[in-house]
């Protein structure tokens, strides 16, 4: 499913050097919402190198202390990044409970247009690949929107854990199947 053509051209597909003015935009963009596109990026290992450790890390190498091999894609519409998508292969106790196995983030410039949706669908296959039958999402309680993704890619609700007094955590298993 990697680098084939979805949803009118969209394409899922890995982080290559070429992204870096789009990524190091999107990662900047994201920033100001208090969120990173880039995951573990650093201005001081250059952008080449980063997508380096990225392929590094989905083999399970290069991993810093409590992380776990994971897929980071990015989705291209129209030749612009709108968003990205990880997947960790595996959960920690700390994933386990909060984090989950996909994680996901759309430019605000390419919000309201279906983009989360398919990069949610669009990395179920991949999943499957990696012998999981369902994947753990998370999302804030808060976060209409992302809710009514993870419930519209048939999403099983289970539970939420409370980060702090007032602010949760919603637990979704996302079959793979879908």
């Amino acid at each position: 499913m990697l680098g084939e053509p979805q949803d009118s051209g969209w394409t899922l597909r890995r982080l290559v050097p070429g992204d870096e003015d789009q990524a190091l935009a999107a990662h900047a963009e994201l920033a100001a919402d208090g969120f990173d596109f880039l995951l573990g990026y650093d201005d001081g290992e250059g952008f080449a190198a980063y997508a380096t450790r990225l392929a590094a890390q989905e083999q399970g190498r290069e991993l810093a202390v409590g992380f776990v091999p994971h897929t980071f894609l990015v989705a291209e519409a129209g030749g612009q990044l709108v968003g990205r998508i990880s997947l960790r292969h595996e959960l920690t106790p700390f994933l386990a409970s909060i984090g989950g196995h996909v994680g996901y983030a759309v430019r605000p410039a390419f919000r309201r247009r279906g983009h989360a949706g398919a990069l949610l669908r669009g990395v179920l296959p991949l999943a499957a690949r990696h012998g999981l039958d369902a994947v753990l999402v998370t999302c804030d309680d808060s976060n209409v929107a992302s809710r009514r993704v993870i419930e519209d890619a048939d999403g099983v609700p289970d539970g939420a854990v409370e980060l702090v007094p007032g602010h949760s955590k919603l637990r979704y298993w996302v079959p793979t199947s879908i």
